[in-house]
């Protein structure tokens, strides 16, 4: 969308926004643990990272959101120890301070769910791209990670949560995000950018029409392990 014509939107996409905070509920994040081992068979290290939908929102349980779903997955053939560091609201540059400041260890996989807030808060694309990229060398070379998959951005425009105009625009940006994602997988050889594959519909999103229900987790997770299936 061109920039004039966000301009002359930005009263009803201020008012759309207000409407939004208003009236689409709050969830709260994943019960269950954030970290643990399953299964048998050649060790597999596994971080996550990222927002509100790393942290499960949208479920009840970590076992239907995307930490457990994938370590189930991966356990059927591996022994799965898992870290999940994620939070509602979080940031890019958050999660690269923490990754920063923080004693995490040696993992063979990353998977980072970040993005959406970054798009919403408008955050400049370019700053954006560089503390991603920041982040995945300080993955590769403080955490010894072998394969970093980034979730693709989400359909903004298809999420019930939002209305038009501001889905339009949401989404023109997600798309602009998520393409330099794509330029970023191009120049660095471990990043795999991950896209659950699923339509986005009411059905099978959350109640508040904004985070993933069970069935999204589940694609997430099934389109991580594939890419997981390539270390073996």
């Amino acid at each position: 969308m061109k920039r004039a014509a966000v301009l002359a939107l930005l009263p009803v996409l201020a008012a759309q926004g207000l409407w939004v905070r208003a009236r689409v509920p709050r969830l709260p994040e994943a019960d269950g643990p954030r970290r643990g081992r399953l299964g048998s068979g050649a060790p597999l290290r596994v971080l996550i990272l990222g927002d509100s939908s790393a942290a499960g929102v949208g479920v009840a349980m970590q076992d239907d959101a995307l930490s457990g779903q994938l370590a189930a997955r991966l356990g059927s053939t591996r022994e799965v120890t898992w870290d999940l560091r994620a939070r509602s609201g979080a940031t890019t540059a958050q999660v690269l301070e923490e990754v920063q400041s923080a004693e995490l260890g040696r993992f063979d996989v990353a998977v980072v769910g970040l993005g959406v807030n970054d798009c919403k808060n408008g955050v400049p694309l370019a700053r954006w791209v560089a503390q991603s990229c920041t982040l995945y060398d300080l993955l590769r070379t403080k955490c010894g990670v072998r394969l970093i998959c980034a979730s693709a951005l989400p359909p903004m425009g298809d999420l019930p949560a939002l209305p038009r105009p501001l889905s339009t625009v949401m989404a023109a940006r997600a798309a602009v995000f998520d393409a330099a994602l794509i330029g970023m997988v191009e120049q660095i050889p471990v990043l795999r950018r991950v896209r659950p594959d699923i339509a986005i519909t009411a059905q099978v999103m959350a109640a508040d029409g904004f985070h993933p229900g069970p069935l999204v987790y589940a694609a997430w997770a099934e389109a991580v392990a594939a890419e997981v299936g390539t270390l073996l």
